[in-house]
């Protein structure tokens, strides 16, 4: 097989799985917070609706790294793509630039605010709700 090719589909290979993993990584966030919703309602201590900001917090952060490198390794699919096909060493060694501007500005991105943002704001809502329910009722 063309050596060329196979690298390419190496280098597709991690940014397959890098993109299954943030993937996961929303359902798991997603089932957590839920979970935790859940124990604060069903129990009589709302602070577990606060520790929901933790995974919620966590995940978006993680979620970036996921996203930092992935976009290395498009970066190098595209050097492995344009490179000639005689030069190909099977070399999976990335750029990783400014390391942590590549996260934040990752972790910043449209998509990743979207949903994040999101979750933290339901999760906020949910402290709201909480805390002005106690109030009536205190």
């Amino acid at each position: 097989m063309d050596a060329k090719l196979k690298h390419l589909e190496f280098v597709q290979g991690v940014v397959n799985r890098l993109s299954t993993n943030s993937f996961l990584l929303k359902g798991w966030s997603i089932i957590l917070i839920s979970a935790l919703f859940a124990l604060s309602a069903k129990d009589a201590d709302k602070g577990f609706a606060l520790l929901a900001y933790i995974p919620g917090i966590a995940f978006w952060g993680l979620d970036g790294y996921f996203l930092a490198l992935e976009r290395c390794y498009r970066k190098l699919y595209d050097k492995v793509r344009a490179t000639d096909k005689d030069s190909i060493d099977f070399l999976m060694v990335i750029d990783k630039g400014q390391g942590w501007k590549n996260w934040l500005k990752a972790t910043l991105s449209r998509t990743l605010i979207v949903f994040h943002g999101a979750v933290l704001v339901a999760i906020t809502a949910v402290v709201v709700v909480y805390v002005v329910k106690a109030q009536i009722t205190a």
